[in-house]
């Protein structure tokens, strides 16, 4: 009696480049395409963006998610091939990752809940720089942050847009969280801290009126907040899969050593 393979059932995505949707019909064409609701895993062809799409929309799911790159940037992504996918799926390496909890009150009470798998970032919306008041654990750490704002990125968020703004790049499976903040004004030399993701981070914005702030989760964006709240959602694991000699934690290594 043959064993069924363990990825049997393969969902495949694709983005609207053309390069992906080429590889998109090739590939289902392969190996079929079966209903996400109904796959093993699924399969994203793109880039980060698509991978991190995917992602939030299988967040609840605990599927597996493979990617292969067929976008621009591809740090999130495996090498694309044809060849005997199967076989790769049933060599690659997981790495699980927890999400962020953002809950973001704005300046008419409303309460939005959001998740990021890369960062919470708060921005300026005019050109007014933010002024923000940081909480760790509900104690205060920075009376006053005067800046273009200020984001709590993951260890899989680390080489994205916290790298830009100057951030640690953090392990992939190091317990802890990089505030980070983003052109500080005041004070000047602040270059961020690391937390222990068990943190519960308050952001507070000050004179709000005069300066509005928005907040960012990945892409769910929310204006004119007041409050923001992060910490670390322990009750969601998602899984990625990535080549052997190629997992996260290789990527992350290697990042700290380019130039």
């Amino acid at each position: 009696m043959t064993k069924p393979a363990r990825y049997d059932r393969i969902a495949f995505v694709a983005s609207p480049s053309s390069e992906a949707q080429a590889a998109f019909g090739q590939l289902t064409s392969d190996y079929g395409n079966c209903n996400p609701n109904e796959a093993d895993i699924v399969v994203a062809l793109g880039g980060d963006g698509l991978m991190l799409q995917t992602l939030h929309q299988n967040m609840h799911t605990g599927k597996p998610i493979y990617g292969m790159h067929r976008g621009t940037v591809g740090f999130l992504m495996n090498e694309y091939s044809t060849h005997d996918l199967r076989a790769r799926l049933e060599a690659a390496q997981e790495s699980e990752i927890n999400p962020l909890l953002m809950r973001a009150t704005d300046v008419n009470d409303r309460v939005h809940l959001h998740h990021a798998i890369n960062e919470v970032a708060l921005f300026r919306q005019t050109y007014q720089a933010a002024r923000l008041r940081i909480l760790i654990d509900e104690r205060e750490r920075m009376p006053e942050l005067i800046a273009d704002g200020i984001m709590v990125a993951t260890p899989a968020g680390s080489t994205a847009y916290n790298l830009s703004a100057q951030g640690p790049i953090l392990p992939i499976n190091a317990a802890l969280l990089a505030l980070t903040p983003i052109s500080a004004f005041r004070p000047r030399r602040w270059r961020g801290a690391l937390l222990p993701n068990t943190a519960y981070v308050v952001i507070e914005v000050l004179e709000g009126d005069k300066r509005p702030v928005a907040a960012v989760a990945d892409h769910d964006e929310v204006r004119d907040v007041r409050r923001v709240e992060v910490l670390s959602d322990k009750t969601i694991s998602m899984r990625m899969l990535f080549d052997p000699g190629h997992s996260l934690e290789e990527r992350i290594l290697r990042e700290q050593f380019g130039y």
